[in-house]
């Protein structure tokens, strides 16, 4: 069974194709993607209204250059996913419209798929999967849980964010340091050459006694840090990255081994971008050694929103037999959920003809 995947929910445009045939992780053919960094950077930030017109021009083209590298046609394609939530609105109706289309072209299934369960999945696609059940942290974007994962489709919240996540405050305080769009990255190269523990910044929630984050409060030290420096900001700028970034992973540390220790699980799994950072893998890769517990990340390549996590996540659902594929819908009609908890996730309606 092939799936063709969609990803439109921000400022990436994602397209891949899966073999979900067999009892295996889904096999990944092909994907490619697009990033529209270089267009937000004038604006310091993601423009709702130019990232879905830039998706418009990129899905197309990108969905040929998946089929053409797969040596598939579309008429091959057996079921097309597409991104339906979490994300900009104007962004996900752009993918969901596109993929509804060629669905009700080919006469083929659609599919919507949470956003945050293609992240939550994409370590299957790496070359270490992990094994059901495991804890997972999500920091993703505007995200940052801590989730309990049984099997596909049994996700229960452990913890979330109540403010800002660790993502935003990566990029916030990156901004405030007057460093470019996107400014986690930056920041975190900044980071190599400072001293970590040249300011004191506080660690939210890290003491509540549950597993929720808080990270405003962080981005609102760093403000006034910035401020008392002035002048010399410039001199000492990273310094005060180096120290941001210490004081969100440590959070995100100490708060993952706790919700380890509460759960009594074995295994790890790290999604979503800020998962890409170094210090936070090589702090969580010792704590976790010390205490024998496994941990598995997404390639590189799949730590960004991308389309072949949104095909995988298609593709596991399918094979779990979560989705009926003669459908709930009688139509191609759909709706996009810019606002959906994962704990929320339903099995899934899929549109037929």
């Amino acid at each position: 069974m092939l799936v063709l995947g969609i990803e439109s929910s921000c400022d990436e445009t994602g397209v891949a194709l899966v073999d979900a045939g067999g009892a295996g992780v889904p096999r990944l053919l092909s994907h490619a993607l697009y990033s529209q960094i270089a267009m937000h950077q004038a604006y310091g930030g993601v423009v709702p209204e130019l990232a879905s017109r830039d998706h418009i021009r990129r899905v197309l083209p990108l969905t040929q250059e998946v089929m053409k590298d797969a040596a598939r046609s579309l008429a091959d394609v057996d079921v097309i996913a597409y991104t339906r939530g979490p994300g900009l609105a104007g962004a996900l109706l752009v993918g969901a419209g596109v993929a509804c289309s060629l669905a009700a072209a080919l006469g083929k299934p659609a599919m919507g798929v949470h956003h945050l369960e293609g992240h939550l999945l994409s370590p299957f696609l790496s070359a270490d999967p992990p094994e059901f059940p495991f804890v997972a942290l999500l920091v993703s974007g505007g995200h940052t849980q801590l989730m309990r994962v049984d099997q596909v489709g049994s996700y229960a919240l452990l913890g979330e964010t109540i403010d800002d996540a660790a993502g935003e405050a990566f990029d916030k305080s990156a901004k405030l340091m007057g460093l470019p769009y996107p400014g986690g990255p930056h920041l975190a190269t900044l980071a190599l050459g400072g001293d970590s523990a040249a300011f004191k910044l506080p660690r939210p929630l890290l003491h509540s006694g549950n597993l929720d984050f808080s990270f405003a409060g962080l981005k609102t030290a760093v403000l006034t840090q910035a401020k008392k420096l002035g002048p010399e900001l410039d001199s000492r700028k990273a310094d005060l990255a180096a120290s941001t970034q210490a004081a969100i992973v440590d959070v995100l540390v100490k708060k993952t081994l706790a919700a380890m220790a509460q759960t009594t699980l074995r295994r790890l799994v790290v999604a979503g971008g800020v998962g890409a950072n170094a210090l936070l893998r090589s702090q969580l890769n010792a704590a976790c050694q010390q205490r024998g517990i496994r941990v598995h990340y997404p390639e590189l390549a799949f730590c960004t929103d991308n389309g072949a996590m949104i095909a995988l996540a298609a593709g596991m659902r399918l094979q779990a037999g979560l989705v009926n594929l003669q459908g709930l819908q009688s139509g191609y009609t759909f709706e996009v959920k810019p606002r959906w908890n994962l704990s929320e996730l339903q099995p899934i309606p899929v549109a037929t003809p």
